[in-house]
Parts: C-alpha cells; structure tokens; sequence
C-alpha cells in the first residue's frame, strides 16, 4: 500500500493486501484513534473517493484502487500507550517469533489482550507503540487477561484472513498447560459439554456448561505430570469459546489454580501457600501453516517464574 498525504486530503493506492477488504473496514483500520461513527459519516456525506468516485460501505477494494481520505484526526498512539511504560517496553523481550508478515509474542499474565471495560491499553495497543510502522497489527485470536503464552498477532490483512481461516478449519493447533485440582483421569480425553456465556449486570461474564442452550465446544485433554494433590494437564481446545478450557475443566471437578471465576477456593488457598498467585494456565505451544513462506510453523513459550517454581515445589514435595 502506498500512500500520498497533502494538507488537505491523503491518497492510498490499494495493494493485494487489502485486495477484496470492505472500504468501512479499511478505514476502520487505517484511521486508528477515529471513532467507527466518523468514518462512516465521512463515508455517508461522499467525502471518501474511489477512483474519484462515490461509494458505499460495502464498496470492495480492487487492486491498484485510488481511495481519497479526508482530512480527519487521528488520536495519537502515544497519547494513548505512553512510550516509557516499563511494561510495554518489556513486550521486546516477549516475542518468540517475528517477520515482515507475523508475530507470536508470550503475553505476560494479567495483561488484557487490547484496552477496554476500564483499561486504558492492552497488549495489542502496546505493541503498536512499538511498532509506529505497522499499520495493520491485528490480534489472530485472544487470551484471558490472566492467561498467559503464545498469542499470534498478524501484519498484514492477507494473512489475517488465513489465519482466520485455519482457525475456523481448526487447523491451528493450541496446546495449553494447566495446573488442575485432584487427580484427573487419564480416560478423560475429551470434553464437549456445551457452554453458555452470560454477562452479570455487573458486566462481568460468567460461562456456564449448558447442553441444550450452550454453544458446541470441545477440548481435549492429556495428563502430563501429577503431585500428591493435583494434575498438570495439556488442554487443546477443538473449538474457541470463551473461558472454554477453564469451565471444562471446572465442569469435571479439577478446576484451574487460582482461577478467580471457576476456582475451587481450598486448592487456591494450597497453591498460594506454595508462592502461586496468579491462574495456572499457559498457552505452551502453537502450530500453523505460515500463509507467505508456506511452511507449517510450530512455536513454544517458556513457562515465567512463578509457574516454574510452583511446578519444583510440587516436585519436591512429591511423595
């Protein structure tokens, strides 16, 4: 994508990266900072310019297509992610992988993947702070705030789209570790009970196991380790609904550790007399085809001190 930027006005020449994308969703993502509702006005009133010509929101972009901007305002990113903020610099030394079209990054516990309900950032706009010169970051796909690991991020729209793709193919491969109350059954292999989302008049949203309502879901389940009074399991969800691996797990009695929503408080009381404090539950590994260099890419994040540490006291106190 080249672009051309007067006093006035800006001219993007359209390339195969966003060759087929809707021109509202363009402009959602090339205006970052502008409000949805600006840049539909914008796009209501004809001051946006195709090839000199008029056109509707669901207008799709064609190869080599002139798109006319108006001038608009922009927030400034830096406003928004102050560049000296200890944890966003730190994101450096997260990534796990990176070229010109993809990212796999270890997100830190207790980050939110981008800001909202009450955060003024998260890890998504952090690291367009330290990447001024991607347009086009995008979250693959997401990670509760206390979960930890691998979190794919693309560059590109392209790629966006296979990775999206792969995703609904369930081609992608997520493997995560939890540490789980009990002793869980090596029989137990796979779990597909139904969940249903519901949000509090809090806002807080609570997932429920529900067979009839409940969306299908389906983790599968392998035991990696076990103490005296719990299991390290590998968790790989079939299917992407929210707190999937935390409720099929809570739902057969082996809730997660320190889980604050699903927990089953005496075995967070243990753990956290042990030094955890935070929810054992790592995104450990991913596996993907690479939609530019064509190859199938398999990526693992090191567990950070506090689940290392947990997993030696466990060890060490094995009888």
């Amino acid at each position: 994508m080249s672009e051309k930027t007067g006093l006035q006005v800006s001219f993007v020449t359209i390339t195969e990266d966003h060759l087929g994308q809707r021109i509202d969703n363009f402009l959602i993502t090339h205006l970052k900072g502008v409000p949805k509702s600006a840049v539909y006005r914008i796009l209501r009133k004809g001051e946006v310019r195709v090839n000199k010509k008029r056109i509707k929101p669901v207008y799709k972009l064609q190869l080599d297509d002139i798109v006319r901007i108006p001038p608009i305002k922009v927030a400034e990113r830096e406003e928004f992610v102050p560049k000296n903020l200890d944890v966003v610099t730190k994101l450096e030394d997260a990534i796990l992988f990176e070229d010109k079209y993809l990212m796999v990054i270890n997100k830190p516990s207790g980050m939110a993947v981008h800001g909202g309900s009450g955060l003024s950032y998260g890890l998504i706009e952090a690291l367009r702070v330290l990447r001024p010169e991607e347009r086009s970051l995008e979250l693959v796909h997401r990670l509760d705030r206390d979960t930890s690991g691998c979190l794919l991020i693309a560059k590109r729209r392209s790629v966006l789209t296979s990775l999206h793709e792969q995703l609904r193919e369930k081609t992608m491969e997520k493997n995560y570790w939890a540490l789980v109350d009990g002793q869980w059954d090596s029989k137990d292999k796979n779990v597909t009970d139904g969940l249903l989302k519901n949000t509090l008049q809090s806002g807080e949203r609570i997932v429920r196991v529900n067979n009839t309502e409940g969306k299908p879901s389906h983790t599968r389940f392998k035991v990696l380790e076990r103490f005296d009074e719990c299991s390290l399991v590998q968790a790989s969800p079939v299917t992407g609904r929210t707190h999937q691996i935390r409720v099929h797990t809570q739902c057969r009695g082996h809730a997660i550790a320190c889980d604050d929503k699903y927990g089953n408080q005496a075995f967070d009381a243990a753990m956290r007399n042990i030094g955890l404090s935070r929810l054992f539950l790592h995104a450990h590994d991913l596996s993907f085809y690479h939609p530019k260099n064509e190859t199938t890419m398999r990526v693992e994040a090191p567990l950070d001190k506090a689940l290392v540490n947990c997993i030696k006291t466990l060890r060490a106190a094995k009888s």
